[in-house]
């Protein structure tokens, strides 16, 4: 499934390209959810922040 992202280059919300799920430590020391990929126009990175991890 394609996240939809936007990309600070291009200035648009695009799908991200080769994306994959990371985990980063969020406030309080949770542990948060992110999709990281590439903008298919300009080749930028993205990120995603999602939900908290359960």
């Amino acid at each position: 499934m394609a996240e939809i992202a936007y990309c600070v280059k291009c200035r648009e919300k695009r799908e991200m390209s080769d994306e994959k799920e990371v985990s980063f430590a969020g406030k309080g020391g949770q542990e948060r959810r992110a999709m990281q990929g590439a903008c298919p126009v300009c080749g930028t990175k993205m990120f995603k922040i999602l939900g908290k991890k359960e």
